[in-house]
């Protein structure tokens, strides 16, 4: 018997969208990108050849239509790994569960999911301005403490080595992406691997007026590695995107422009630029899915 979700657990408005996302099965497409700035929404949907769909709720933004004549659907999560679970649960849900019914769906859908975000160089010889899709994304936040998240002897010897590295009070988690939409997408760019963190100044190192506990996290990052596999860049979502998919059973993606480098203290002087250049080069890829 399929177990009916409560009321309260799976949480519908009045016109059966989900709650957060505002949004029913029929408004969004089976490849879905992802951005965390609201207004960077409209910088990837001035490309479509129309739009067909628009919803505000928070700060998430959905805009729906066709690109080269595949229907995509481009949406804004805000930041950090908090939003990231809502937008795939509240997406999964939309896939796979009959929120009429509120029962699971017997066929389970998987969604393509690829985020388009900026991110921080780690790596010397990763320029500002450069594009790395991330196979492998480390968590150091602690959103998988909350889930039981599957791993491979190697993801979970990566946990173990990090966490002793930096001395962290909790294991770190890390997760491989979708390998089918690394290959798809990564022509043009570097491979790297992605470290997660929860915020932007104490967990990357940067200190203002605040004492902080890892004042050299960066670095340590930076000389981190466990055979090949090199940290090349941080930043606060695709970890949160890569656990959950694996969850969910989606494919997800995560793209991004290296706007600033933290070893060489540069920063892009054109980031617009670099950013419209990763969307153009995800659009692309994506109306051939």
């Amino acid at each position: 018997m399929n177990e009916r979700y409560p009321e309260s657990e799976l949480i519908l408005n009045k016109d059966g969208s989900v709650y957060h996302l505002s949004l029913r099965p029929q408004d969004i497409s089976d490849v879905i990108l992802t951005v965390g700035d609201p207004s960077r929404v409209h910088k990837v949907s001035q490309y479509f050849d129309e739009v067909t769909f628009e919803m505000n709720k928070r700060e998430f933004i959905t805009h729906t239509g066709t690109y080269k004549g595949r229907k995509l659907t481009v949406m804004s999560t805000g930041m950090g790994t908090d939003n990231v679970e809502i937008l795939m649960t509240e997406l999964d849900a939309l896939a796979n569960i009959n929120l009429k019914k509120r029962e699971n769906k017997v066929k389970k859908k998987s969604l393509k999911i690829i985020r388009i975000g900026t991110s921080g160089g780690l790596q010397q010889d990763l320029p500002v301005d450069s594009l790395l899709a991330s196979q492998f994304a480390i968590g150091i936040d602690t959103l998988m403490q909350f889930y039981h998240l599957e791993r491979t002897e190697a993801e979970s010897n990566v946990e173990s080595a990090l966490q002793l590295e930096i001395g962290l009070p909790f294991r770190p988690y890390c997760v491989e992406g979708s390998s089918s939409l690394l290959k798809h997408f990564s022509d043009g760019m570097n491979i790297g691997n992605t470290v997660t963190c929860p915020g932007f100044y104490a967990p990357q190192g940067r200190q203002l007026r605040t004492p902080i506990r890892f004042p050299n996290i960066a670095e340590s990052l930076s000389m981190f590695h466990y055979g090949d596999l090199w940290l090349t860049n941080f930043e606060m979502e695709t970890a949160g995107y890569y656990a959950m998919g694996r969850l969910l059973g989606h494919d997800v993606l995560s793209c991004n422009a290296i706007v600033a480098n933290r070893m060489t203290h540069q920063f892009s002087k054109n980031s617009d630029k670099t950013i419209d250049t990763l969307i153009k080069m995800v659009l692309d890829k994506a109306s051939e899915l």
